[in-house]
C-alpha cells in the first residue's frame, strides 16, 4: 500500500519542476555504488513479447507471465533486470505505460529484483508503429525489436520537446523509487541499426545533438539513482582521441559507466579495465553470446572480482527468438536449430538451457563481493 501511495503522489506531481541535480562526481558515483549488492541479472522481454511495445501496451501486458519468469530469476540469484521502453508507449498511453511500469517493478520486488529502464535504442528497424506487432520472423534472431526514436523522429527536431518530456515525465514519477537501479537513457546510441534494415543517415550526427538533452531531461527530475548510457564498439575507450562524438558524450554524462562486450573473456577483461580507468563504477549491461566466445563461464568471474555489474542479453526463449545467432539474419534457422543456443538461459517453460550456467550464477551471487567462489569438486 506504501508503494502505490508514493506511486500515485509521485504521478501526480510528474509535470511539477524540480531542481536539476548535477552529474555526480566519481566519489559520490562510488559512494553510491558502495552500498548496492553486486548486481547480477539480465536485458528482460518476457517470452511472450516480441520487444518492448508489445510488452507494455495494454493489449498484451502479461503480469503472470512476468511474474512466473521473475521468479525463476529470483531462484537462481538474480537481483537486477534491464528493460526497454519505448517513446510511443508514452505518446499512446502515459498514464498506463506509468501503471504499468509501477506493475512490473511492484512483481520484481517482490522477487527481490531492481530495474534498469532504458528509454531509447539504436537498434534493429527503424520505422516503429504502436499497436499490434508483427509475429517472429521464422527462424530470425530479434526479428521484431524496434528503435527508439526511430528514423523519422530522430532527423525532426521540431520533435525534441516531445522526446525530453517523455524522459522527464517518468523519471519524475519514479526518481525517489528505490526498486530502479538506474537510467539507462540510450542503447547503443550510435549503433548503426543492424539486421536487413537501411542504416539511418547522418544517424551519429543526429544521435549527438540529441543525447545530452535527452541526459539533461532526466537530470532535471533530480533522480536518486545513476544514469548512464553503455559503449559498445572500438577498441580504446580509455582514450578520448579514438572516441567518436557520441561516446565521448556518453563517457562524459553518465554517473555510472557502462558496456557491452561479446567477446572471449580475455577481451571482456581489457575492455572493464580499460572503463574502470575513469574512476567510476562500470556496468557491463550486455553480454553473453555462447558463439561468440561470450559465456557466463567466461566473463562472469571476471566481473565478480572486479565489482562489475552484470547483465547478460536473452532470459526465456520466447518471440524474440535470440537463442538463434545474429548471421539468422542472413541465413535464417527454419531447418535446423544452431549447434549452441546464442543468448537466453531457460526454455519457455522454466527448464536451464545448461543447468551448469544456472548453478554460476546461483554461486557468485551467493557469495560476497569481490569474492569469486570455488567451482564444486566433480563427482
Amino acid at each position: 500500500m506504501k508503494t502505490r501511495i508514493l506511486f500515485l503522489a509521485a504521478t501526480m506531481l510528474a509535470a511539477t519542476p524540480a531542481m536539476a541535480r548535477d552529474q555526480w562526481t566519481a566519489a559520490q558515483a562510488n559512494a553510491w555504488h558502495a552500498r548496492q549488492p553486486w548486481q547480477v541479472g539480465a536485458n528482460y522481454t518476457p517470452a511472450t513479447a516480441i520487444n518492448q511495445l508489445e510488452m507494455f501496451q495494454a493489449e498484451t501486458w502479461d503480469p503472470k507471465r512476468i511474474d512466473l519468469e521473475l521468479g525463476w530469476a529470483e531462484a537462481m540469484g538474480m537481483n537486477v533486470m534491464r528493460v526497454n521502453l519505448h517513446h510511443l508507449l508514452w505518446e499512446t498511453d502515459a498514464a498506463g505505460l506509468k501503471r504499468r511500469m509501477d506493475e512490473f517493478m511492484t512483481i520484481a520486488a517482490k522477487h527481490k529484483i531492481k530495474t534498469l529502464w532504458i528509454f531509447f535504442d539504436s537498434c534493429w528497424d527503424p520505422n516503429p508503429v504502436a499497436g499490434p506487432q508483427h509475429p517472429p520472423i521464422p527462424g530470425v534472431h530479434n526479428s521484431g525489436s524496434v528503435q527508439s526514436p526511430g528514423e523519422a523522429r530522430l532527423k525532426d527536431v521540431s520533435q525534441y520537446g516531445k522526446l525530453e518530456a517523455y524522459v522527464k515525465d517518468l523519471v519524475t514519477t519514479f526518481a525517489k523509487d528505490e526498486r530502479v537501479i538506474g537510467w539507462d537513457v540510450w542503447n547503443e546510441p550510435n549503433n548503426g541499426g543492424g539486421g536487413s534494415y537501411k542504416p539511418t543517415k547522418d544517424k551519429n550526427k543526429y544521435v549527438a545533438t540529441l543525447l545530452p538533452r535527452m541526459f539533461a531531461a532526466a537530470r532535471s527530475a533530480d533522480p536518486i539513482q545513476p544514469l548512464t548510457s553503455g559503449v559498445w564498439i572500438g577498441e580504446n575507450w580509455d582514450d578520448q582521441s579514438k572516441l567518436d562524438a557520441v561516446e565521448k558524450i556518453q563517457i562524459a554524462e553518465s554517473d555510472v559507466l557502462s558496456f557491452h562486450d561479446y567477446n572471449w573473456p580475455e577481451t571482456f577483461e581489457k575492455r572493464a579495465r580499460q572503463m574502470l580507468s575513469y574512476g567510476r563504477p562500470v556496468w557491463c549491461t550486455e553480454y553473453m553470446a555462447r558463439g561468440n566466445g561470450s559465456t557466463f563461464d567466461g566473463s562472469l568471474p571476471i566481473a565478480k572480482k572486479l565489482n562489475i555489474a552484470m547483465y547478460n542479453w536473452g532470459f526465456v526463449d520466447g518471440k524474440m527468438q535470440t537463442r538463434l545467432p545474429w548471421d539468422s539474419w542472413k541465413k535464417p534457422y527454419t531447418f535446423d536449430e544452431p549447434t549452441i543456443w546464442f543468448h537466453d538461459i531457460l526454455y519457455f517453460d522454466g527448464r536451464p538451457y545448461r543447468q551448469a550456467e544456472v548453478d554460476l550464477i546461483k554461486r557468485m551471487s551467493a557469495a560476497p563481493k569481490g569474492v569469486v567462489p570455488a567451482a564444486p569438486a566433480a563427482k
